[in-house]
């Protein structure tokens, strides 16, 4: 790319940005900006975090360069050399690793449970390894909430979003299940992992040695990456929603008039790409502890460190609480 061509993106995209802004201002929402570094994260299966290096670390640099200058100077009075004076006045407590956000959704949501009733925040996002054609480690990101809204609420603002702001026509909807029907030729929904296993066979996918024969989630995501999801936004933006119970990761669930239970969440594709994602937010603190529970469990047996809980969210979703 020249350089006339690097800074013509830059502008289109300080333009998309202030059509995005004007987008949300005209809805009522509030910019926000939030940490992107914590003791606490939202723990996630595939997502892997920056651990920043806590105090301990920082206490065996210092340690380690005041023990040379003892030894240069013969001084054994440790307590007032300046790095160590310096440690005890930022305070801390040691060990503690900090997390650079995946997303900044924990604090965001904490705003929410305050009383704010729509927000939205262009940030900076972090997510370790993640590195390719269409990944960066580092990566802007735009997230927005707004109390009372439900799955179609949520659907409908970010096709208004796609239209308005990228030029985009309007989204196509199809549900998990039929995108599954129409491209892998199976019902996700009921099919076992041993069907799915056919099918991944059938269709020529090649299967990781570290899928468990019983892990059913693990099939159906390799099916959903390497069948169904190149097919998706083909002719333009396509919204996926209905996603397995069993994947609804921060969503609520619903059973659907065919008997079949879902989580209400949805990710929009274009050519191929995930490029969004959304939910009708859980809001009960009790099933998102044991969710996260869950994920961390899940971390630790794949050899995984579990990581932190976010405790200050969990707790303002108890009191004063998330809005429906």
């Amino acid at each position: 790319m020249s350089v006339q061509q690097r800074h013509e993106r830059l502008r289109q995209r300080a333009e998309m940005l202030a059509r995005l802004r004007a987008f949300f201002s005209a809805r009522g929402f509030l910019e926000v900006e939030t940490p992107l570094l914590d003791r606490e994260i939202i723990p996630e299966l595939h997502i892997e975090p920056f651990g920043v290096g806590g105090r301990a670390e920082l206490q065996d640099q210092i340690s380690s360069r005041e023990s040379t200058t003892r030894r240069g100077t013969g001084d054994d009075a440790t307590s007032d050399a300046p790095a160590s004076r310096w440690l005890a006045a930022t305070g801390g407590t040691p060990g503690v690793t900090h997390w650079l956000q995946a997303s900044p959704e924990m604090h965001m949501k904490r705003l929410l449970a305050e009383g704010l009733p729509a927000i939205y925040q262009v940030t900076r996002s972090f997510r370790c390894g993640e590195r390719g054609q269409i990944h960066n480690p580092e990566f802007t990101m735009v997230e927005w909430y707004r109390a009372g809204d439900d799955m179609e609420a949520g659907i409908e603002l970010l096709d208004s979003l796609c239209r308005e702001v990228a030029g985009a026509p309007a989204a196509k909807r199809t549900t998990y299940g039929h995108a599954f029907v129409e491209h892998a030729g199976i019902d996700p929904y009921v099919a076992s992992c041993a069907e799915l296993a056919d099918a991944a066979k059938r269709l020529g996918v090649s299967v990781p040695e570290a899928i468990g024969p019983d892990d059913r989630d693990e099939w159906l995501n390799l099916l959903l990456a390497t069948v169904v999801e190149p097919q998706l936004g083909a002719a333009g933006p396509e919204i996926l929603y209905d996603y397995p119970a069993s994947q609804s990761a921060l969503a609520t669930t619903i059973v659907r008039p065919n008997g079949i239970e879902v989580a209400e969440r949805f990710e929009l594709y274009w050519r191929g790409v995930e490029l969004a994602n959304g939910y009708h937010e859980l809001t009960d603190a009790a099933v998102l502890r044991r969710r996260l529970e869950a994920v961390n469990e899940q971390r630790a047996a794949d050899g995984r460190p579990a990581l932190p809980l976010p405790e200050q969210l969990l707790a303002a979703m108890e009191n004063p609480g998330l809005p429906g």
